[in-house]
């Protein structure tokens, strides 16, 4: 039987999700499970592992379901990064993981926070890099530490699951802020700052490696044929940067999510305080990632909060993002003199303030909510401009952005974008780009394409693009200039409010 079928597997914050792939990147069949997660504290964010096992199982059970699954080559994963569970010889968790959001470690953070973490590990100090929250369990949680067998990401735990063996990529295992960066091995001098060992962590693997076999008990389980091979994956962000086709210096990709995340090809290990610096896709390369957490959900937060739309106003098949934006978009560059600072959860890349909050600068009389929606649009690309500026000043230029996520639906603001970066602005053709980044490792894993590059340009394509209007650029100039000096005059002032507000309550 003809093996042209490739399976990713993509293990979220919310759901497993399975996506069969031929190999020209199109999707055959799909498959997902949803679950939830719990925060017993405020900040905390907890999973039961088992979870992420059960929906992968019915996930990879409902996919293979709609096609023959003797074709299927290979099967790689992945996964919601920074995320660990702590386990047992028997491969139980000894607590519920400690997810990716959960900002508990804090003072670690301040305690432990050091250039020389940042140089290793390419991660300036945050909360959301695991290594942190490790020390916090070694503090407040002893016992769970003296009795931990392995520390897993949620990669090698399914890789176990799947296969038996203790293996995972150093891609998926890299968030956890426990690698030498530069050699791509485990550091030593943070395993054993944390007082663990290397056994204590999976062996590691490249991008594309073959890891094993699927178990043939699990095989039978699923309906799958025997044999079928498991192929090192990574987490979800360099995942959706390969499956929209970043594989040579020169390319970034930009996620327009909840979340935008952005990350530009680098072959070269740098760091630099305006970016996360990551593993790539292609194997020994890096990807300098961008991070805010207030994407779309500015948007989403001012449309609840302000509009007042509610959905199919006048008895019209329309949302009210598409209102808003047919509004916004008759408005001139600059929303006539209204600027936002996109930063109503914080700010990570490039300053790093949990203290920073949203800011409409400039508000008249004469603004209303058009003029509000398309500041947070332009707000919200002056800051990936920011951002990515930090990026190239390290050496790594960018010459074109492949865009995905939900904002991508969004033509003007795909051209504000373009406009505001001047560059173009391509829209990637597959909406599930991190589910593609999987499958095309595996194809490469199964030998289907000799390298990762050129599995990449088969199973990858683009949509609309988007060119940067020169006038429009120039205008955008000036106001840049001004955008980014709000934050920096605010600073002090953000960290103010937070103690007032302290005080007075």
């Amino acid at each position: 039987m003809l093996k042209d079928l490739v399976l990713g597997l993509d293990c979220s914050t919310t759901a497993a999700k399975a996506v069969v792939w031929n190999l020209e990147g199109k999707s055959v069949a799909v498959g997902r499970h949803a679950y939830s997660h719990s925060a017993p504290h405020p900040g905390w964010g907890e999973q039961d592992p088992m979870d992420w096992w059960n929906a992968t199982i019915e996930a990879i059970g409902s996919a293979c379901r709609k096609i023959d699954p003797s074709r299927l080559a290979a099967i790689a994963i992945t996964h919601q990064r920074e995320t660990f569970a702590c386990l047992d010889e028997e491969g139980h968790a000894l607590r519920p993981a400690m997810l990716w959001l959960d900002t508990r470690a804090t003072d670690q953070v301040e305690q432990f926070g050091s250039d020389r973490l940042h140089e290793i590990t390419g991660k300036p100090p945050n909360t959301a890099t695991s290594w942190y929250k490790l020390a916090w369990l070694k503090e407040n949680e002893p016992r769970v530490f003296e009795n931990t067998f392995k520390v897993v990401d949620v990669h090698s735990y399914l890789v176990n699951r799947l296969t038996g063996e203790w293996r995972t990529s150093y891609g998926s295992v890299d968030p956890l802020g426990v690698l030498d960066l530069p050699t791509f091995s485990y550091s030593g001098e943070l395993i054993e700052a944390l007082g663990l060992s290397r056994d204590q962590f999976p062996e590691l693997c490249a991008p594309g490696e073959v890891m094993g076999t699927v178990k043939n008990e699990i095989a039978d389980l699923l309906g799958l044929a025997r044999g079928l091979k498991v192929v090192a994956g990574l987490g979800d962000g360099q995942s959706a940067g390969l499956g929209v086709g970043i594989t040579k210096p020169g390319e970034a990709y930009l996620n327009l999510g909840t979340g935008i995340v952005s990350g530009n090809f680098s072959e070269s290990f740098v760091t630099n305080r305006s970016f996360r610096t990551m593993t790539g896709g292609v194997p020994n390369s890096y990807i300098l990632e961008t991070f805010f957490g207030g994407g779309t959900y500015n948007l989403s937060w001012f449309i609840e909060k302000f509009s007042d739309i509610g959905d199919k106003p006048y008895g019209l098949d329309l949302i009210p993002e598409q209102i808003l934006e047919s509004a916004a978009a008759g408005l001139p560059i600059g929303s006539d003199g209204l600027l936002s600072l996109p930063y109503l959860t914080g700010v990570l890349t490039p300053y790093w303030d949990s203290n920073a909050r949203g800011v409409m600068f400039g508000l008249s009389p004469r603004h209303g909510k058009a003029h509000m929606y398309r500041a947070i649009l332009e707000g919200l690309a002056m800051e990936q401009r920011l951002s990515s500026s930090g990026a190239e000043a390290a050496g790594v230029p960018i010459e074109r952005f492949l865009v995905m996520g939900g904002g991508s639906h969004s033509q003007l603001w795909c051209q504000i974008v373009a406009d505001v970066l001047n560059r173009p602005v391509d829209v990637a053709l597959e909406p599930e780009a991190t589910c593609l980044g999987a499958g095309i490792l595996a194809a490469y894993g199964a030998s289907l394409f000799p390298s990762v590059s050129d599995a990449a340009a088969a199973m990858t394509g683009i949509g609309r693009s988007y060119a940067p209007v020169p006038e429009q650029s120039s205008k955008y100039d000036q106001l840049f200039g001004l955008y980014k000096d709000i934050y920096p005059s605010l600073r002090e002032h953000f960290t103010r409010l937070r103690q007032v507000m302290k005080n007075i309550e």
